[in-house]
């Protein structure tokens, strides 16, 4: 192959951030060997060759996001042009096939050297940062235009700031997309936690919460299609717990949390959060939750509506543990408080199903 296009990484990942080249122009590499690492939403991955030979030309820069099937490097003296990879496989298409996917609305007839060429991912990236393609230089094979021609169009025209990688990156897709698509409610509650003990492990007391409440109200533990107007209904219980990093936020899933004893969730869950700050974690390690905790009073705050992301329906947030005057047998007394938000689906469940599944929280807290 003449060249190599970023490969499929799988789970869906549309994008990645070029972290560090391991080669330049001019280097002989041979098959599987390191080419670049690259940053996605989940993790850094290692690109391997997909064979030997000379690099003539790197495509990207530290730092830069390519797309699925933009070209990462050319390899000198090879004349056929192949998109096969090792890491995933990406279809080659005919001529004429790779021809007019890479045009804007010109047909065959009226192209021209005028005419930008554009994959059909950068022409959306192009209206979504309200880049004209027709004042773009590609930077590609053949001038084709790149993420970071876009990219860099864009900036040209910006106030200011720079672009928002990785993570970070996801997030604000993630939370764009809850926004439009979610109808979201929050309820508030509080629960007396006086009677734990001085070294209570507060997070694994709330995962056996959640865990109790699902099995209580089980219409919380689903996954919601608001396309479709479908409604899965999970038998286990896969809690994403939300790890604030330097980088961005995290949410590692905690599997079957109702078949474990606190032991093994404790170690899973230190294990995941290592794994998160390593940025060695697999992404099949982040998907899948059918529902999420939020344990931010461990920095600060008291009450939030924390987003629900879809598929998911529910997240339950927590505060910061506080000591506050409570009336008990009318007399009163300072207790041990933890403050609770709830956000809710409207769309996939109900006021009552949302109370009852809070309440269900708040008493196995106070048990």
């Amino acid at each position: 192959m003449k060249f190599f296009k970023l490969p499929d990484l799988g789970e869906g990942i549309p994008e990645a951030e070029i972290v560090t080249w391991h080669v330049k122009p001019g280097d002989t590499v041979e098959e599987d060997q390191p080419l670049v690492s690259v940053e996605t939403a989940k993790a850094i991955v290692e690109v391997p060759s997909p064979q030997s030979g000379q690099i003539a030309k790197l495509f990207a820069k530290e730092g830069d996001v390519v797309h699925t099937g933009e070209p990462l490097v050319e390899f000198a003296n090879v004349e056929e042009d192949d998109t096969g990879t090792v890491v995933g496989k990406i279809e080659q298409a005919s001529d004429q096939e790779e021809e007019e996917q890479f045009y804007i609305g010109a047909p065959p007839e009226s192209r021209s050297e005028q005419t930008p060429r554009a994959a059909p991912a950068i022409r959306a990236l192009a209206k979504k940062m309200g880049v004209d393609l027709r004042q773009v230089t590609g930077t590609g094979p053949n001038q084709q235009i790149l993420t970071a021609d876009v990219e860099a169009a864009a900036a040209s025209t910006a106030i200011g700031g720079e672009p928002v990688r990785g993570v970070r990156r996801q997030m604000a897709i993630n939370m764009a997309k809850a926004d439009q698509e979610v109808v979201p409610v929050t309820i508030f509650d509080d629960a007396d936690i006086e009677h734990w003990q001085e070294k209570e492990d507060i997070t694994i007391r709330l995962v056996f919460a959640i865990g109790h409440a699902c099995e209580a109200e089980p219409g919380l533990n689903v996954w919601f299609d608001g396309a479709r107007m479908t409604r899965l209904l999970h038998k286990h219980i896969d809690l994403g717990v939300a790890v604030d990093t330097e980088k961005g936020l995290f949410v590692p899933v905690l599997r079957n949390i109702t078949g474990r004893s606190r032991e093994d969730l404790r170690e899973g869950l230190n294990r995941l959060r290592a794994d998160v700050k390593a940025r060695t974690i697999p992404p099949s390690e982040l998907q899948g939750a059918t529902l999420t905790l939020s344990n931010f009073g461990t920095i600060a705050g008291r009450y939030a509506s924390p987003i629900v992301v879809p598929p998911t329906v529910c997240i339950l947030g927590t505060g910061k543990i506080r000591r506050e005057p409570v009336v008990v047998a009318d007399q009163v007394s300072i207790h041990k408080i933890i403050p609770l938000s709830l956000t809710f689906d409207h769309r996939a469940v109900t006021g009552g199903e949302a109370a009852r599944f809070l309440h269900a929280i708040k008493m196995h807290l106070e048990s």
